[in-house]
């Protein structure tokens, strides 16, 4: 018989992970939200010689959490309002633990049949939920700036095939040239994917927004009325300030009349599909040719979850396919996860999605939207009452705030110096951010177990943030 001790030592590091888990998700309701340390003092407590013999792992796992515990924000609990950051519903949380676990690469099916069914599942299962063409081609990346340039990707492929390129073997010098439209208020992830294939940031033709952020759809029609060629055309569900929607079905009606592909990143705003409160916002979004969404965010799933869905799959799986003699396919038609996502081996995103959906269902997921964007427009009118100024339509899940300070103080600084106060206070953590030029904060309500507590206590520590602040002139 071999030796039992890399059992134990296994056990015993996995014993001692999961206390320090429990002893962290129970700390979240009263802990610091922001952190309390600085990555100076992390690296010293981290650092050092790399050792010359190894320690035990339960030791090791006991020495980690010890060095980063002050560092950790707490990001996952119901007071952290800084980005777009959803926590882990339970469900996914511990199906996050086992796909580690059972570290199966999803890449294709002969190397996991579990990883490509439940990836194939989950799609049909956000398809439905999202209210997108069920014939489109899902894949699962890391957040929404792989699924913006996957989608982009799959785009770039479309257009120049229907022009006669193959861009994927004979590239982009050469190439007819593909016109880039964006809003104004563009995300930096769709820039970035411009930047990344090889369209460039600065070609983009920059579409006029209102002043909530909006693509105006005169706007677009007159931008694109000189164009001819290949089009790609991108629109928003969701602001990244205001939350606010581009006019979806406007948009797909001026950009297919120029045979451009259309494209929405909808990090977080695609799921207000799944609220009937808000779905209407949404108008015309199946209209598109592509979609980028984030679980990490909405769905409360851990990270890194993100979620590209392309209307015609094979536009999709014939920008990324990969071919090399050791890459052995299913016989039947059975899933390859690789067709869908830029990625070969990567862990199993799969298995968190299906147990946050399964655990929450249609109507939890409903619910989960809805609570959220009332949480946020509760957070408004406490702000509003307190004499702060709320600079949007709250029609989503983000609030912006400005302070007014009432010593004649300049106001940027003013703003500045309020946002410090209150990421330092422990209480809440939201992000500072510029708005027309003004500074502001930037407060986006996503979690789970947020709840109206939640929210006053924070509205109450940013009011007395604003006070503090004023009392110092």
């Amino acid at each position: 018989m071999g030796s039992t001790k890399p059992a134990k030592e296994r056990n015993a590091a996995l014993d001692r992970a999961h206390d320090i888990a429990r002893a962290f998700l129970d700390s979240l309701p009263n802990r610091p939200v922001g952190p309390r340390s600085t990555f100076e003092s992390l690296v010293q407590s981290l650092g050092g010689p790399l050792p010359e013999s190894g320690d035990e792992p339960a030791r090791v796992i006991e020495a980690l959490n010890e060095a980063v515990e002050p560092g950790l924000v707490g990001s996952a609990g119901p007071r952290y309002f800084g980005f777009v950051i959803g926590g882990g519903v339970p469900a996914a949380l511990a199906a996050d633990w086992l796909t580690g676990t059972w570290d199966q690469n999803a890449a294709l099916n002969i190397a996991s049949p579990a990883a490509a069914a439940v990836e194939a599942v989950v799609a049909e299962w956000i398809k439905e939920l999202l209210g997108l063409p069920m014939e489109a081609g899902v894949g699962f990346v890391t957040g929404c700036q792989m699924a913006n340039f996957s989608a982009l990707l799959a785009g770039r492929h479309g257009v120049l095939a229907k022009a006669g390129w193959d861009v994927e073997e004979l590239g982009l010098q050469g190439a007819p040239e593909v016109h880039v439209v964006i809003g104004e208020e563009a995300h930096a992830t769709v820039l970035s994917a411009l930047r990344l294939l090889g369209l460039g940031e600065a070609r983009a033709v920059r579409v006029a927004a209102d002043g909530e952020g909006r693509m105006i759809p005169g706007a677009l029609k007159a931008a694109l009325a000189p164009l001819g060629g290949p089009i790609l055309v991108a629109a928003q569900a969701g602001n990244v300030s205001t939350g606010a929607f581009d006019p979806l079905d406007e948009i797909a009606a001026i950009a297919h009349a120029k045979e451009a592909w259309l494209h929405v990143d909808g990090a977080f705003g695609l799921w207000a599909a799944t609220d009937p409160a808000r779905r209407g916002l949404l108008r015309g979004v199946e209209d598109a040719d592509s979609w980028a969404t984030d679980a990490h965010k909405w769905l409360n799933v851990p990270y890194d979850s993100g979620i590209v869905i392309v209307k015609d799959r094979t536009n999709l799986n014939l920008a990324i396919t990969k071919s090399a003699a050791y890459l052995i396919r299913s016989s039947t038609e059975a899933r390859d996860n690789h067709d869908f996502t830029p990625e070969s081996s990567r862990r199993a995103r799969g298995f968190a999605i299906w147990a946050a959906l399964k655990s929450l269902g249609r109507a939890g997921v409903s619910d989960m939207v809805n609570r959220c964007c009332a949480l946020a427009l509760r957070m408004a009118a406490r702000l509003r009452e307190g004499g702060v100024i709320i600079l949007n339509d709250v029609v989503l899940n983000q609030v912006l705030a400005r302070f007014t300070p009432r010593d004649g103080r300049d106001p940027e600084a003013f703003n500045r110096a309020v946002v410090a106060r209150i990421q330092s206070g422990g209480v809440t953590w939201a992000s500072g951010t510029r708005r027309h030029g003004a500074e502001a904060l930037r407060i986006s309500v996503s979690n789970w177990s947020t709840t109206a507590e939640d929210i006053d206590r924070s509205a109450d520590a940013i009011l007395a943030a604003v006070r503090d602040e004023d009392r110092l002139a």
